[in-house]
């Protein structure tokens, strides 16, 4: 039976506090729970074993001044992105385009007719602006803004369907990111789920087997899942949008769409297929849309219901509406993001989602090339310029690789992992691919990045000394 280890000899709260005013003058309650915290953790870690040797005082004064810093400094440090995926899911997906940043910052000053109208001299309806703009670019009756498209979904079987019968592919159960089931999610909407078909083959007959029967409750509506995020290849069968439509009509039962990505421009013009625009799938006869805002459409997080008025108007209805309703914040970036796409030609320059998935090889190569340059002067830096392939991320545009050219890079002294790591840990983080030995620069996603930034980042991480890893930092 193994020994119980004694508590550690650790210096008071007090003690570590005045150490660290000592060496920097920061706020007095946050070096007291920063002690607290960290000489908690450095204790039960010794007493689980899971810590063999204690720091120093002045190690712990370190650790102590470190998390006092990162909770009074400016939150989240901003991030260069070398990875080439430009809907980065961890590394917040879509940035705003710099008209939609500017709407952030104004709102977040002052004060916004969020709720207001300013002609009448009354109460209104959050978000009418949006809704209004999103009705004009897709021609759907109705529009109504969640706070993300899982919401947006959940929110319609809650509305549409609790206690009653929807239909939906065995193909099309998905899970995505997070643990976002949709068999799960229609138990919390109290909705039925009721499967059709096979995981790789669904047939209208399969819809038309459960829409004929005169079941109690009736089929609410047919719920169809755009697999945005995966794809079934090989022996597979799935009825198109306009024949599950006209089947849908004849038995007078809403046909729902999880479009997911929220595409209002057609992609497949500069080669990027399989992801339909929500004008498309309306067209295509679906009676409600569900897409995200800070996908393709590259706004902020947000979901997106479009389409029949008394559907839209009955999800706005329910109680659930207010828990996922959004603030003036992404009100604010959404109207101006769907502001820009009045001109298509200026959406493609401004929103860096659309500017950074349609460039070209031959733009791509050419940034490669002007940042290899300013990497090339760097001592104990080998560079080298090659083709390679990325994707768009955030659960879009699956299995299609978007080809690029990077900027490999290799330490002399380093691994590729240590080097990785060291940039990733510097100031600002640059996250970066590791593949073959090499650290791949994407130039895609460092389009509105200052290359000199990203050489200075390479060369503190090719210059630092050795890190000593913090436990429990």
């Amino acid at each position: 039976m193994a020994k119980k280890r004694e508590r550690p000899a650790l210096p008071q709260v007090e003690r570590l506090v005045s150490a660290c005013e000592a060496e920097e003058r920061l706020p007095r309650a946050a070096l007291v729970q920063a002690a607290r915290r960290v000489l908690d953790e450095f204790r039960r870690g010794w007493l689980a074993g899971s810590v063999r040797s204690l720091p120093n005082e002045n190690e712990l004064a370190a650790i102590v001044l470190a998390r006092a810093r990162s909770w009074i400094g400016e939150g989240e440090p901003r991030v260069l992105n070398a990875t080439g995926v430009p809907l980065h899911t961890n590394l917040g997906r879509a940035p705003l385009a710099a008209a939609a940043a500017e709407a952030v910052a104004r709102a977040a000053r002052g004060y916004v007719a969020l709720e207001f109208d300013l002609a009448k001299g009354e109460r209104s309806q959050r978000g009418a602006a949006a809704e209004d703009r999103l009705r004009a670019l897709t021609g759907c009756e109705a529009a109504l803004v969640v706070n993300n498209n899982a919401a947006a979904v959940l929110l319609v079987l809650s509305a549409l369907a609790s206690g009653k019968r929807v239909i939906v592919s065995r193909g099309e159960l998905i899970e995505i990111g997070g643990s976002y089931r949709l068999p799960e999610v229609f138990e919390k909407s109290g909705a039925e789920l009721v499967e059709v078909g096979t995981t790789n083959r669904t047939h209208l007959r399969d819809y038309e087997r459960v829409l004929a029967k005169k079941s109690d409750p009736r089929v609410a509506l047919v719920l169809r899942v755009h697999p945005s995020n995966y794809r079934t290849v090989g022996f597979t069968a799935r009825p198109s949008l306009e024949e599950l439509a006209t089947l849908c009509r004849r038995h007078r039962v809403p046909l729902v769409e999880d479009l997911g990505s929220g595409a209002l421009v057609d992609l497949s013009r500069y080669g990027l297929t399989g992801e339909p625009t929500i004008q498309a799938v309306l067209k295509g006869g679906a009676d409600l849309v569900c897409a995200s805002g800070d996908k393709l459409l590259g706004g902020p997080q947000c979901g997106m219901l479009l389409g029949r008025a008394k559907l839209v108007a009955a999800c706005r209805k329910d109680p659930l509406a207010r828990a996922v309703r959004v603030d003036k914040l992404t009100f604010a970036a959404l109207d101006a993001t769907l502001a820009l796409y009045f001109d298509p030609e200026r959406a493609g320059t401004e929103i860096p989602t659309l500017r950074m998935l349609t460039l070209t090889p031959d733009e791509l190569r050419a940034r490669a090339e002007i940042l290899a340059a300013s990497l090339a002067r760097i001592a104990g830096l080998a560079v080298e310029v090659r083709k390679d392939a990325g994707e768009a991320g955030g659960g879009t545009l699956p299995a299609l690789e978007l080809p690029t050219w990077v900027v490999a890079v290799r330490a002399q002294n380093l691994s590729s992992a240590e080097l990785e790591e060291r940039l990733r840990l510097g100031q600002p983080p640059l996250v970066a691919r590791v593949k073959g030995g090499r650290v791949l620069l994407d130039p895609r996603t460092l389009l509105d990045e200052p290359l000199d930034e990203v050489a200075h980042a390479l060369e503190a991480a090719v210059r630092s000394e050795s890190r000593t890893e913090s436990w429990g930092g």
